[in-house]
């Protein structure tokens, strides 16, 4: 059954961690990139960040996060020319703890669901993400400076899905919280880097 094919169409398989479930509370390095690289969210003048319009969205509603998604902590974010990185954090007292043996599992709304047991948390989670996972919550970001950008007018895309990580230790937030702050000065020496 797992041929690629979704409704008569190949897709990209998940580049997510195929049992993890992303509304567990971890810390998660997120990257999004504009549509081909365009430089939207303004330029790097004497390594630092000036915001375009649009960048001024990307940097307000990054940090409206936390006013519309429950348990929500955000660390270390910069938005750069063609890309954004920040650290987002969820922190459910519910959820303490679990892990991908106990009863948190996602809901399905086809019919597949009989096939449900036999399926890996990522393939669960391809038919419903979840509500407050990482993907709702980036994805109702990405939504909204579209839809802003757009009603005033600018021209503005995404690529179509972002990156995201799981930091594992202390050691590793602090390594990915540096790389965040510290990347304007760094531009020239980031995989994103283009000129305009």
């Amino acid at each position: 059954m797992n041929n690629g094919l979704y409704q008569n169409k190949y897709r990209i398989a998940s580049a997510r961690w195929q049992n993890w479930d992303y509304r567990w509370n971890a810390a998660y390095f997120i990257t999004g990139n504009t549509k081909n690289r365009v430089h939207y969210f303004g330029e790097i003048v004497n390594k630092k960040m000036q915001l375009s319009n649009i960048g001024v969205i990307a940097d307000i509603f990054w940090h409206e996060i936390k006013n519309h998604a429950k348990h929500v902590e955000l660390g270390a974010f910069v938005v750069m020319p063609n890309h954004l990185h920040g650290i987002l954090i969820l922190n459910d007292p519910n959820n303490f703890n679990k892990n991908k043996n106990n009863d948190l599992d996602v809901e399905t709304r086809h019919t597949l669901s009989l096939e449900s047991e036999r399926r890996t948390i990522g393939q669960k989670r391809f038919q419903n993400q979840g509500k407050n996972s990482v993907s709702s919550i980036i994805g109702s970001y990405k939504s909204a400076i579209s839809k802003h950008a757009h009603r005033l007018g600018f021209e503005f895309d995404w690529q179509g899905r972002f990156h995201d990580h799981v930091i594992r230790d202390k050691e590793e937030y602090q390594r990915i919280h540096n790389y965040i702050i510290n990347n304007p000065e760094k531009w020239e020496d980031d995989k994103f880097y283009d000129k305009p």
